[in-house]
């Protein structure tokens, strides 16, 4: 039997989820809802089998699964009012707007002792499974560490633009909406990191969102990782990240790239997928299958997210001058 599922947050993030959950025979996203008429309005178009429902506790009350894609800072009521009927949660990151409220969320829900996942798009994907694959092996020889570069001509990026919050310093921003993939990525590569230093740059207006990042953070293993990210100029959107061994090295580019070095250049290890944000979401939502079924799955854990967190906003509190 499908799962019946609400959403709630109807901006581009829920509006894709109900698209490609729709198309997954495991799921039936049939309960909406959102404070904007308007978002209420596009989603109803996208998607005519779905009901906009009155309230969000109506949306919760129908469904097995709540997936929450609204903004961090309203998040909390909700994901507390599911668990606490029961409702299982596949979670937006971050849980809260900062570490003391995700903290206090994160410990609520564990009370609840419902499923709870949250939505590191790419957790399930095939870049990231084979690169752990090649590191069991031994393929790549010792790790070195991690290089992030992420770099955009405009933030928020284009298809972004209708959520609003994303430009604001207080719940947006590179760093928590892309960069926190990448120490997702890492921390599941090298285990747990420490920040070492940061550097980073906002624009003359304080409620906007950072311009330019700098940091250094290390494994318990003394593998370091390495972030350079800035918004501005002419160029198309970059997002690397490259894992270093002593006998290959893995990047991937864009999330779904996957190539490889022994020392020359990187060469791609397959075709991309025709549509890879499709392909992502499909195994992402085969894996929130086997989660529901208490099976063994590869989507991020609330520690694992409340980890991505921490590091995040250590980063972003970091203004002064990196350390040598």
């Amino acid at each position: 039997m499908a799962i019946k599922v609400a959403i709630i947050g109807l901006g581009i993030m829920g509006r894709r989820m109900l698209s490609h959950m729709r198309s997954h025979n495991n799921f039936e996203p049939d309960y909406l809802w959102d404070p904007n008429q308007s978002a209420c309005q596009r989603a109803k178009l996208l998607d005519t089998k779905s009901y906009i429902m009155d309230s969000a506790s109506d949306a919760i009350s129908k469904s097995d699964l709540v997936y929450l894609a609204c903004p961090p800072a309203v998040r909390e009521p909700y994901a507390l009012e599911a668990a606490a009927a029961g409702k299982a949660l596949f979670l937006e990151k971050p849980f809260g707007v900062n570490i003391d409220d995700s903290a206090r969320m994160m410990g609520h829900l564990k009370s609840f002792n419902v499923p709870v996942a949250v939505n590191f798009t790419q957790a399930s994907g095939i870049a990231l499974t084979d690169l752990l694959a090649a590191k069991k092996r031994g393929d790549m020889g010792d790790l070195l560490g991690v290089d992030i570069v992420v770099t955009y001509p405009d933030w928020p990026r284009l298809w972004q633009r209708d959520a609003d919050w994303l430009r604001f310093r207080a719940e947006g921003g590179m760093t928590r909406e892309v960069i926190s993939h990448f120490l997702f990525f890492s921390e599941r590569v090298l285990g747990p990191l420490s920040l070492l230093s940061a550097h980073t740059t906002y624009p003359e207006d304080s409620s906007l969102c950072e311009t330019a990042v700098l940091a250094r953070l290390v494994s318990e293993k003394k593998q370091e990782v390495s972030i350079l990210a800035t918004v501005g100029g002419a160029q198309p959107d970059r997002q690397e990240f490259t894992v270093k061994g002593t006998k290959t090295s893995r990047r991937v580019s864009n999330f779904h790239m996957d190539s490889i070095s022994d020392g020359g250049d990187f060469t791609s290890l397959r075709e991309p997928p025709k549509d890879p944000r499709a392909a992502g979401l499909k195994a992402q939502l085969d894996d929130l299958s086997l989660h529901l079924a208490s099976k063994p799955n590869r989507l991020a854990t609330m520690n694992e997210a409340f980890r991505v967190q921490t590091l995040v906003e250590g980063i972003l509190a970091e203004t002064g001058k990196p350390q040598n």
